[in-house]
C-alpha cells in the first residue's frame, strides 16, 4: 500500500497531516515507511518520530530517477504502508518547464495514487476550480482524491467538499478545521527539527486525534491498497560492493554527529556506509566529552550550530578530541553546519562571536542573505573522497558566510552551470583528511563515495 500526499502549494499543512496519518496507521497495527520528496531534513524528522523508523528522502534532480526508484523499493518492501510527503506544490520542482524533482514526478515514478491537500481558508467554490485545474494539468498523474484543510466550520466544509466533488468526480476524504495547537514553530530555515527540545510526541498524538476525527482513513487505505504493482529494475546499489575478502573482519567505526545542533543526515547515506562495512556510532558535539571508542572517521553533520554556539564553545573536551582526530589523520567529512563549526568561530545573529572547534582557519558569520538551491559541482583535485573532475549534484541552504578563508587553502569544488561550463565559484575545502563543504550530498547519487569513505577509514586504522 502506498500514497503520495501533495499540496497545491507550500504551507497547506502537508507535514502535520502526514505525521498524524502515520500515527493513526501505526495505531491500527501497520508498519509505515515515510518518505519525503526533495532534499529537506526538517520535515522528515516529524515523520521519523511518528513512524518510529527513519524517513527517507527522494530527489530526482540530485539522484538519477532509476536510483530513486530502487531506493523506494528497498525501503518500502519490508513495510505495510508507504507514505510520501510532497514538496511545495504538486508540480513544483527544479524548473518551470517540466516536472523534474517534483512531487508529481515521484508519484508517477512510484506509480502511487495522489491525495491533494487544498487550503480553503480564503476560498469557497473557487476551491473546486483549483481542484479541477490540478486534475486536468497532467493526465498521466493518478490523482485519487482531496483533503481540504483550514475550513471555517461545517457549512464551509460541506460547501467546499460538494463543489470539489461535483467539478472533479473525485472524493473529498475529509475537511480539517484550523487548529493552532497543530502549528509547528518556524524560524529562519523553516520548521524547528524534532531533534531539538520540544513536546513533539504530544504534537504527534494531537495530530493523530485530529486526523482520526476529520479524515476517512478507511477510504484512504482502500485507495492505497488499490495502487498498481510497482517493481524497480534498479537494485540497491551494487557498484559499491567491491571485493574486500583480503581484509580481516574489521568494521571501521564512523562517528556521526547527532544532537540538537547537528542532525541533518540522510538515513540512506548512513545505511550505504553500513552496507560497505562501516559501523556507525552516534555522538554529540554538544554534550559528549570525546569521540566514540575506536573512531576511524567522522561525519560532522549539518544543522544549526549558530543557535547552540555558546554550548559548543564551552565543550573544550570535544574541541580537543576533534583536533586530535585531525592530527591523527582520521577522515573528517563536514557539511554546512559541520563546516561552520570547524572554523575558528561563529558570529551569531546577535553579533556575538563564539570560539568553535578551530580545525579550519577563518570565521563563520551569520548574515541576512539566504544561500539556497540546487548545486552542480566538479571536484577540483584528487582526495580520499573524490577524484579530480568528478561531478556531483547537491543542494545548500544557509545564512552564513565563511570570512577570512586563506587564499591558499585548497578548495573542494568548482561549481558549474546547467550547460556544463565551469563557473568562477569555488566551494568547500579539501585539506589533509578534512573534507568540508556547504553543499549537502546524497551518496545514492554516487555510491562510490560511501565505499571510498569506508576504505579510507580502514586504511587509516591499519
Amino acid at each position: 500500500m502506498r500514497l503520495v500526499i501533495g499540496g497545491v502549494h507550500s504551507h497547506v499543512g502537508k507535514t502535520t497531516i502526514v505525521a498524524g496519518l502515520i500515527a493513526v496507521l501505526r495505531q491500527r497495527g501497520l508498519t509505515v515507511q515515510p518518505f519525503k520528496v526533495g532534499p529537506d531534513y526538517i520535515d522528515p524528522s516529524y515523520h521519523t518520530l511518528a513512524a518510529r523508523r527513519p524517513c527517507i528522502n527522494m530527489d530526482t534532480w540530485i539522484t538519477p530517477s532509476e536510483a530513486v526508484a530502487g531506493l523506494f523499493q528497498h525501503y518500502a518492501q519490508t513495510t505495510d504502508f508507504s507514505i510520501i510527503e510532497g514538496v511545495m506544490g504538486l508540480f513544483d520542482g527544479q524548473n518551470y518547464q517540466d516536472d523534474t524533482a517534483s512531487t508529481a514526478q515521484i508519484a508517477k515514478l512510484t506509480r502511487s495514487p495522489v491525495i491533494l491537500i487544498i487550503a480553503a481558508n480564503a476560498a469557497a467554490r473557487s476551491a473546486a476550480a483549483i481542484a479541477l485545474g490540478f486534475q486536468q494539468f497532467d493526465p498521466e498523474l493518478s490523482l485519487a482524491g482531496f483533503i481540504v484543510n483550514y475550513v471555517a466550520g461545517q457549512a464551509h466544509s460541506r460547501g467546499v467538499a460538494t463543489a470539489i466533488e461535483q467539478a472533479t468526480g473525485l472524493p473529498v476524504l475529509g475537511c480539517l478545521p484550523r487548529n493552532p495547537a497543530l502549528s509547528i514553530p518556524e524560524r529562519h530555515l523553516g520548521l524547528i527539527p524534532a531533534a531539538e527540545t520540544g513536546d513533539w510526541q504530544r504534537f504527534i498524538t494531537s495530530a493523530a486525534e485530529h486526523i482520526s476525527r476529520c479524515l476517512d482513513v478507511d477510504r484512504l487505505l482502500e485507495i492505497a491498497r488499490n495502487a498498481p504493482p510497482f517493481f524497480s529494475k534498479s537494485p540497491y546499489p551494487v557498484s559499491i560492493n567491491r571485493d574486500r575478502s583480503h581484509r580481516p573482519k574489521f568494521h571501521p567505526v564512523i562517528a556521526v554527529a547527532k544532537d540538537e545542533a547537528f542532525n541533518f543526515n540522510y538515513q540512506e547515506n548512513i545505511d550505504l556506509l553500513r552496507t560497505v562495512g562501516a559501523e556507525i556510532a552516534y555522538f554529540s558535539p554538544l554534550h559528549d566529552s570525546g569521540l566514540p571508542h575506536g573512531t576511524s572517521g567522522i561525519i560532522l553533520s549539518g544543522g544549526f550550530p549558530e543557535l547552540y554556539a555558546g554550548e559548543i564553545s564551552a565543550n573544550h573536551a570535544m574541541r580537543q578530541a576533534l583536533q586530535c582526530a585531525m592530527t591523527s589523520n582520521l577522515p573528517i567529512y563536514a557539511e554546512c553546519g559541520g563546516l561552520m563549526a570547524l572554523t575558528q568561530s561563529i558570529t551569531d545573529f546577535q553579533g556575538k562571536e563564539h570560539p568553535m572547534f578551530g580545525l579550519l582557519p577563518g570565521h563563520t558569520v551569520m548574515t541576512s542573505h539566504l544561500h539556497l538551491g540546487y548545486r552542480q559541482a566538479r571536484a577540483v583535485s584528487d582526495s580520499w573522497l573524490f577524484r579530480q573532475g568528478e561531478t556531483i549534484r547537491g543542494h545548500e541552504f544557509h545564512y552564513s558566510i565563511w570570512k577570512g578563508r586563506p587564499n591558499n587553502l585548497p578548495y573542494a569544488f568548482r561549481l558549474f552551470s546547467p550547460n556544463e561550463k565551469d563557473t568562477s565559484t569555488l566551494e568547500g575545502v579539501c585539506t589533509g583528511t578534512v573534507w568540508a563543504s556547504y553543499i549537502h550530498l546524497s551518496f545514492w547519487a554516487k555510491p562510490e563515495l560511501a565505499a571510498r569513505f569506508v576504505d579510507f577509514c580502514y586504511e587509516s586504522k591499519k
